[in-house]
């Protein structure tokens, strides 16, 4: 490889989980590469196709889909998919010849990585997770690095492979340059109340938005505002209660700015939304997402809630639990100030930053064999 010229893939995506991270390390390659080629690989029809080429960065998709865990017809498209998605991956990797490619987890990052391998490309996996992805936990044996976010990784991957660095958090998130003022004239509120911030994640959460739909008078009763990120499906129902102290979005473009605002945040606890929390060092309530393999947000949120950095509610009792829980937090600032504390000793600075080191590293190591 010449010294001015550095060619990376990133490949992966399916929700804001996966693909925020890949922006932030492409950010950083950037900075420290200004040279570098950077192309992403994600999964036709999902959100990344959309969020990347925003971001600035050229994408090309592959028609790879998941296996739907019920009988469905969809399923009967999956061989022939994952065959032209390997096809496909496989052109990708001839053309762009790239020094290192990078998977952060998702349906495009299997096919994609594979061909690399095949091509003798080094791999570079970013798994999130206290409990890592099928996906992920495949690819790793011929991965020849494997960045992640929790210690104790060896009982899921090789040891000497394994590199601690933190999960990658937009810069953006981290540092909002608005006001107040300008921050809740931007999200429409007319009065400046204390903020109570609620996100299901980037696809939404129908348990959670259905116990906002039950609690929100009462919050709003007590003198506080509520910002709700509800996804896709439940928008159209939620925004009807829209009011000056509701503000209702299917997706916050600028989660650094709701950060900024919010005196407490309800959230999944999706490892990206934890490495957040953790840096903004905001309190929170976890309600950790049933529907995931292994249980692994409720691992997530344990790592907080047993270190006195977030409190929580199981999925099943949002609907009962959830109104009283943020309006007790609302009215104890002590708890809310030792919950921030806490959260801000387990954050990672500059985690995209250590991993776009080793993406560098690797990516010169092979050029010089």
């Amino acid at each position: 490889m010449s010294s001015t010229e550095l060619r990376v893939i990133i490949s992966g995506g399916g929700t804001g989980g996966h693909i925020f991270p890949a922006i932030a390390i492409a950010q950083a390659i950037l900075k420290k590469r200004p040279d570098a080629k950077l192309l992403f690989v994600g999964a036709e029809g999902r959100m990344e196709m959309e969020k990347v080429p925003a971001a600035g960065f050229q994408i090309e998709g592959l028609p790879i889909m998941g296996l739907q865990r019920r009988l469905t017809l969809q399923n009967v498209w999956l061989p022939w998919k994952l065959l032209k998605s390997m096809l496909k991956a496989r052109r990708i990797v001839k053309e762009f010849q790239p020094h290192v490619a990078v998977g952060v987890g998702g349906y495009a990052s299997g096919p994609l990585l594979k061909a690399a391998s095949s091509k003798k490309i080094p791999t570079v996996i970013q798994e999130q997770n206290s409990y890592p992805g099928i996906t992920n936990k495949l690819l790793a044996a011929k991965s020849a690095s494997i960045c992640v976010a929790y210690q104790g990784m060896e009982k899921f991957f090789p040891a000497g492979k394994i590199v601690v660095t933190g999960n990658p958090v937009r810069a953006a998130v981290l540092h909002s340059g608005k006001d107040r003022a300008t921050l809740l004239q931007q999200f429409g509120m007319s009065h400046d109340r204390p903020v109570i911030l609620v996100v299901g994640g980037s696809l939404g959460a129908r348990s959670i938005n259905e116990a906002v739909e039950k609690s929100a008078v009462a919050w709003l009763a007590a003198g506080y505002s509520v910002l709700w990120q509800t996804g896709k499906a439940f928008y159209d129902k939620a925004v009807q209660k829209q009011s000056a102290n509701l503000r209702v979005f299917d997706f916050i473009s600028d989660m650094g700015g709701a950060y900024k605002l919010a005196e407490l945040v309800v959230s999944r606890a999706g490892a990206m939304s934890i490495s957040e929390l953790c840096l903004v060092a905001k309190p929170s309530i976890l309600i950790p997402s049933p529907n995931v393999a292994e249980d692994h947000q409720t691992k997530n949120a344990m790592a907080l809630v047993q270190r006195g950095a977030a409190d929580w509610v199981k999925d099943q009792e949002a609907s009962t639990a959830l109104e009283g829980k943020v309006l007790a937090l609302m009215q104890d600032a002590t708890r809310r100030e030792s919950l921030s504390l806490n959260a801000r000793q387990l954050g990672f600075e500059n985690a995209d930053a250590a991993i776009a080191d080793e993406v560098i590293r690797i990516a010169l190591t092979q050029s010089a064999h």
